[in-house]
């Protein structure tokens, strides 16, 4: 295992580099992107000419230079927040109780001030642009006795509030359409034509998500603006205009120009911010060729064998898989190297490392899928712990030749999906991390009532209290008491129901917040499934590289190093097929999302799982094209073969 230190020289060495050049190309795109904002926002048709001299004449003036370089400055910092919150991996909140935790987290908190702090800025330097009314937050102004004193612009201060609403704005829905995840693009194309076929989308998410900002700005200013505009005229000691009307009012606010104004500027911090997003993005998932093999011992922690084991950073393996897939479709001179026996010794540790590495992320996959599906319990009936029911089907259990058994379970294999897929819970009933994975999800709504009614509180006066409950018992009439143990032991007969009715305690019915917590901490079924796949962009790797190198292997390897692996290979590939099935039987996992084109957050890991489902198959069928009757030699279980015949006989 590589240690951390020698794997932080992805992150120096590469990483950071590629950061710091989609910043550099945002602030060399800031000029232009300026000019249009100061002409769109003093664009006059009636002396179009003027108004470009006046717009040159602004950027080129003192005041223009200094608010470029805050500007410049501001696109330092949203660069170095890119940096600093990306991930490969989306967090998918489960619930609505789990979102509200992510929005409330001081990591986040500290994240919106900044944006807050950075869309003041950004407006300042907007309102200095535009100048007129807007360019300063205070004026001479003369007391009705004819004393000079010094008023507010509420026009400058509304600029600026705005600049701060649409930067928080901007950060909580950062959150909610996770817009700091970096995805990987299937199909590889130059950065130039990724920007070019972007920069249309990125211009129309930037204005209509200003439009939404404004509006709900100028609803929270209508009833809220008087706050704000106090607190200035106390601390600043300016004062109100009486001839002006407050902004604060239905007439103020119905200003076209003060509306015109205000989108412009939104729409113009917001494609700011976006397009160095989009930058860090086509910046940052660029592919890397990693060596297979190096002669120098000092550089092999950045071979592909050794980066591929890396668990952190997530970029690192990501980008490590990428190079897989690509290196075992398009370059059969390093694949021969993957194929290469060491000298001296005459062992393939570069093969049996990839492929080791590759078959330990599918398989924790397939157990994520097992422990998911025995989770949710969507048929209504709960997977018991007796004997009978823990026998396991032939595909489950198998054990194929030099491989462990894919479905024995490992200590650590929850870790791997959100918590808040399995967070559930009876309260008040302890149970142990086994009992508790199996216990059935009652508030789904695809729970039976024969579950609810077999696994509601038992009343302590019921004859059934303290003994082993049965199903099969459960569903007997009623019986009477009887002389029982305690009787025989108390020495006295128990009282009969007709003589002694049993009082029967009224359920309490659950506070207002207890159940409103609660009815917030309900699963969303396809937000759980979207969870279980957020990292299977790296299992599709997995898939391509390792079908792509068995398929050339038939005529590459020269060694037969592949053969070695090949049941392991084909019998993980078809353990995980029954799972990935299994899992689309369920009733939310086969619904397609549908994608939103209004933000700039990246929701191709909405439908991650059915890129999974298409590649597996293929990957299958790649294999089975490649060897044919071959496969027959091969040593797998009879079920396995069973279903193996199926790919070979294109039924599946």
């Amino acid at each position: 295992m590589v240690s951390t230190e020698q794997s932080c020289w992805f992150i120096r060495k590469v990483i950071c580099w590629r950061a710091v050049a989609s910043i550099a190309w945002a602030v060399l795109l800031l000029p232009p992107i300026t000019l249009v904002f100061v002409i769109i926002s003093k664009f006059s048709f009636l002396h179009p000419i003027q108004t470009i001299s006046e717009c040159l004449y602004l950027l080129t003036s003192a005041s223009g230079i200094f608010s470029f370089i805050l500007l410049c400055g501001v696109i330092l910092i949203v660069g170095f927040l890119h940096l600093e919150y990306y991930t490969v991996i989306p967090t998918i909140a489960c619930s609505k109780i789990a979102l509200l935790g992510q929005l409330l987290h001081p990591r986040h908190f500290i994240n919106s001030l900044v944006h807050c702090f950075m869309g003041v800025i950004v407006a300042w330097c907007c309102a200095v642009t535009m100048g007129l009314r807007y360019e300063t937050l205070g004026y001479p102004c003369t007391e009705s006795d004819g004393h000079p004193q010094m008023c507010l612009n509420e026009y400058h201060l509304i600029l600026l509030l705005a600049g701060a609403f649409v930067g928080f704005s901007h950060s909580l829905l950062g959150v909610i359409y996770n817009m700091n995840y970096v995805s990987f693009h299937t199909v590889q194309q130059y950065k130039y034509l990724r920007f070019k076929r972007c920069l249309p989308l990125v211009v129309k998410c930037s204005a209509t998500q200003a439009l939404y900002s404004v509006r709900n700005y100028i609803v929270m200013y209508l009833f809220l603006g008087y706050i704000p505009r106090a607190w200035i005229c106390k601390t600043l000691n300016l004062h109100l205009d009486s001839s002006v009307h407050p902004l604060d009012s239905i007439a103020g606010l119905l200003d076209l120009s003060l509306l015109y104004h205000l989108w412009s500027s939104a729409t113009f911090l917001l494609l700011t911010w976006n397009i160095t997003l989009l930058l860090f993005r086509i910046f940052v998932t660029e592919v890397y060729s990693f060596p297979v093999q190096s002669s120098f011992t000092e550089d092999s922690h950045q071979c592909l064998p050794k980066v591929l084991t890396e668990k952190q950073p997530m970029i690192l393996k990501f980008l490590a898989l990428q190079d897989l897939a690509l290196l075992s479709q398009h370059s059969p001179s390093r694949r021969c190297e993957v194929f290469s026996l060491s000298q001296p010794g005459g062992h393939p540790h570069n093969w049996n490392a990839i492929s080791k590495e590759c078959l330990s992320l599918l398989t924790d996959l397939t157990q994520r899928l097992v422990a998911y599906h025995d989770t949710v319990a969507t048929n209504g009936r709960a997977k018991s712990l007796s004997s009978g029911s823990e026998r396991k089907t032939s595909s489950e259990t198998s054990v194929t030749s030099g491989t462990e058994d894919l479905m024995s379970p490992r200590p650590v294999f929850l870790m791997k999906t959100p918590a808040s897929v399995f967070a559930r819970s009876v309260a008040g009933t302890p149970q142990s991390p086994l009992t508790s994975l199996f216990t059935p999800d009652l508030d789904s709504p695809f729970a039976s009532p024969a579950l609810r009614r077999l696994t509601a509180p038992v009343d302590q006066c019921s004859p059934w209290y303290g003994t082993v409950q049965s199903p099969h018992i459960m569903r007997r009439a009623p019986k009477l008491w009887s002389t029982s143990t305690d009787s025989q032991v108390n020495g006295s007969p128990t009282p009969s129901p007709a003589s002694v009715p049993s009082p029967k305690p009224e359920p309490s019915k659950p506070s207002f917040l207890a159940q409103f917590l609660q009815n917030r901490k309900e699963q969303l079924p396809e937000a759980s499934s979207q969870a279980l796949f957020a990292d299977s962009q790296a299992h599709i790797w997995a898939l391509e590289g390792l079908s792509y190198l068995v398929q050339a292997s038939f005529s590459e390897d020269q060694f037969g190093v592949v053969q070695t692996t090949l049941p392991s290979i084909l019998s993980c590939m078809l353990v995980l097929q029954e799972a990935v099935d299994r899992h689309f039987k369920l009733p939310h996992a086969s619904s397609k999302p549908v994608r939103s084109t209004s933000s700039m957050g990246d929701s191709t890991y909405k439908t991650l799982r059915f890129a999974l489902r298409a590649t597996l198959k293929t990957a299958i069928y790649r294999i089975t094209t490649t060897f044919g009757d071959h496969l027959n030699a091969v040593q797998i279980s009879a079920e396995h073969r069973k279903r193996l015949q199926q790919f070979l006989e294109y039924k599946e």
